[in-house]
């Protein structure tokens, strides 16, 4: 069973702004981009991934996301990122009724395909399922098997909102690239030490005075 995965991506002007330790307003939208590409880069090398359909209304990243084979699909609702996830969750549903979504985080930089697989081979087992972020708070893959309406409750605490919806939660060990997003600086540094995608690793080498990473 091959999935579609949507992919949400905020307008870049506007993304990452916990980052404001580690990087400046003129570093953030590169820096966001880079996640993005790494993440759906990663994403479409996953055999368990038949296509990726990305949610933004930002030019810039919808072009540069769509080159690497991504669909994009315009933030038409423009309410938020459920509302956003919600429509384009009914986009790709309508062209391939038969197959499971999910959605994916745009910033896991650290992704790799062979780890997302696992995830999306458990979440296989269950209507709904999701997978919690590596702080234990928030949720970085929720997915929805075919004829299941796939919810998403993101904001704060989405873990135990997405528990409260009724979704399983995926208790897997050894994926941690989905389980890195990147909010802030801490973050950062955490992929980085994972080991990053091209994009993200030479947008992270211009930081002024990036901290040294572990092993590195």
């Amino acid at each position: 069973m091959q999935w579609t995965l949507v992919v949400p991506v905020k307008h870049l002007a506007r993304a990452k702004s916990r980052l404001s330790d580690t990087a400046d307003d003129g570093m953030r939208p590169g820096l966001a981009l880079a996640f993005a590409l790494d993440t759906v880069t990663a994403a479409l090398a996953c055999p368990e991934v038949a296509d990726v359909a990305v949610v933004t209304d930002d030019a810039r990243a919808g072009r540069e996301l769509a080159a690497l084979g991504a669909a994009v699909v315009p933030d038409e609702p423009g309410g938020g990122l459920n509302a956003a996830l919600a429509h384009a969750a009914a986009v790709v549903r309508a062209a391939r009724p038969g197959r499971p979504v999910a959605t994916l985080n745009a910033d896991l930089p650290a992704l790799r395909p062979a780890e997302l697989a696992r995830v999306l081979q458990e979440a296989a087992q269950f209507p709904r399922a999701f997978l919690a972020d590596a702080a234990a708070i928030g949720t970085t893959v929720l997915a929805a098997a075919p004829g299941q309406s796939l919810r998403p409750a993101f904001g704060p605490d989405s873990r135990a909102r997405h528990r409260a919806s009724g979704a399983a939660e995926l208790r897997l060990d050894a994926v941690d690239s989905v389980r890195q997003d990147v909010d802030t600086g801490d973050d950062l540094r955490a992929a980085l030490a994972l080991g990053v995608g091209p994009h993200t690793a030479a947008a992270a080498a211009l930081l002024p005075g990036r901290a040294p990473v572990p092993g590195q």
